[in-house]
């Protein structure tokens, strides 16, 4: 009787009774509490190196030695030869724009901006009336030319698209008169009679005139001074002339009247 009426008991009871409810599962454990208790000394942040260890530090920096014989002695050189890294349709461009600069008077570097199909064929068909000749060479095949030859003046008219009006005949007036209706084409310079000259400088160079009226020009105004110093060399030899002629016949004049004024008297003598 004590033993089932003892408080152990009916703790046991009691515990079964949770078992059988499904209160206290199979691994089941406490609630469990984090507790901090302070905190440490964190010795990883970067600090910088003391002057003198830095000192030190470079002072004794391992320095390999260099070799006796330079790499440029041991390693073969490479050669390259230009011709085998280019294609065809590149040295055929360079041709082209050798020729174009040699065989020409008149090289007109210009700014090219979109322009519609039509109105860039119709400028070319205008300008090939006066035997001028609209070229497009790409800046990596024209840059390298310009550089060693004598229009390397022309190497800082050549950044963006470019445009080439080229003429065995220097044409002025009339490509600035066609390039005035075509305000998408804009003249950088111009290469012409072995100068070179901006865009102001050629207009002006338009109005000079041609060679042959100049040239007779300068005929007319040499002949005219030649005419004028002869007619002053002259001038004095002819008015001396007419002088003496006048005084001959002045000379003869009063003979003939001594001679009249004779033949009276000599009457009224005999």
């Amino acid at each position: 009787m004590l033993l089932f009426g003892s408080p152990l008991l009916h703790k046991m009871a009691a515990l079964s009774s949770w078992w059988q409810k499904g209160v206290c599962k199979l691994g089941w454990l406490p609630t469990l509490h984090h507790i901090r208790h302070g905190s440490k000394a964190v010795t990883r942040h970067w600090r910088a190196m003391n002057f003198m260890r830095q000192k030190l530090m470079a002072v004794t920096e391992y320095i390999p030695p260099k070799p006796a014989i330079p790499e440029e002695c041991t390693k073969p050189r490479v050669k390259l030869v230009q011709d085998e890294m280019e294609n065809g349709y590149t040295r055929l461009l360079r041709r082209q724009v050798e020729q174009t600069f040699l065989e020409n008077k008149m090289i007109a570097v210009c700014q090219y901006n979109y322009v519609p199909g039509n109105d860039i064929i119709l400028m070319r068909h205008r300008l090939r009336k006066y035997n001028i000749h609209v070229k497009f060479f790409p800046n990596e095949i024209v840059r390298p030319f310009l550089s060693d030859s004598k229009f390397k003046n022309l190497l800082p008219l050549f950044v963006d698209r470019n445009l080439l009006m080229v003429s065995p005949e220097t044409r002025a007036q009339e490509m600035l008169k066609i390039l005035k209706r075509m305000p998408q084409i804009n003249l950088l310079g111009v290469y012409v009679d072995n100068a070179l000259l901006s865009q102001k400088g050629f207009t002006n160079y338009a109005k000079l005139p041609s060679m042959v009226t100049a040239q007779g020009e300068v005929v007319g105004s040499l002949s005219l001074m030649t005419s004028q110093t002869s007619i002053l060399l002259q001038r004095g030899p002819v008015h001396l002339t007419s002088l003496l002629d006048q005084y001959v016949k002045q000379q003869s004049g009063e003979a003939n009247e001594s001679k009249e004024t004779a033949m009276p008297n000599k009457l009224e003598a005999l």
